[in-house]
């Protein structure tokens, strides 16, 4: 029987766990903005703005107080006027180019998305290059052993049949 009901618990429970968590959002009502437009581009900007404390989440997402303050920042640049690019080249020249999510493919962070795909193809340029190497080295024709190498190898290992194979 007791096994019954904790198999009924975890079916009743499993769907709520799985289906229930959405997304978190850790804006506070304190944090709107009266402008529906104006919020949505501040809501807009936040998914792409890392939390400085929690790694790999928005500030949209974070809970922690630095985020919070780079939501408030945000909007602020917004209220005041700024374009959603002016916005980011703040945030970006107040926390570096890491607060971004998704780093610009410019300067120095140019060479990291460059590394990836040529290091792929080092990689299979080196690969390649050993097969063919070992092919190659595969299909060299072995040379029979000389008269004295053959002899040597009788002595060495007491088998009187090794001329015969080697000539």
């Amino acid at each position: 029987m007791r096994i019954l009901t904790l198999i009924l618990g975890l079916a009743l429970t499993a769907p709520v766990l799985v289906l229930g968590p959405g997304p978190v959002h850790a804006l506070q009502p304190d944090e709107l903005l009266a402008d529906p437009e104006q919020e949505a581009r501040a809501r807009e900007l936040s998914k792409g703005l890392r939390c400085m404390v929690c790694r790999n989440e928005s500030i949209d997402e974070s809970n922690a107080d630095l985020a919070r303050d780079m939501r408030l920042l945000v909007r602020e640049r917004i209220v005041a006027g700024d374009s959603n690019e002016e916005v980011l080249d703040f945030v970006v020249d107040r926390y570096g180019e890491y607060a971004l999510l998704n780093p610009t493919k410019t300067g120095s962070s140019l060479i990291l998305w460059i590394a990836g795909p040529v290091m792929l193809v080092i990689a299979l340029g080196v690969g390649l290059a050993y097969q063919r190497r070992q092919r190659l080295r595969g299909d060299a024709p072995v040379e029979a052993l000389n008269e004295d190498e053959a002899a040597r190898l009788q002595e060495l290992l007491g088998d009187p049949d090794v001329t015969k194979r080697s000539g």
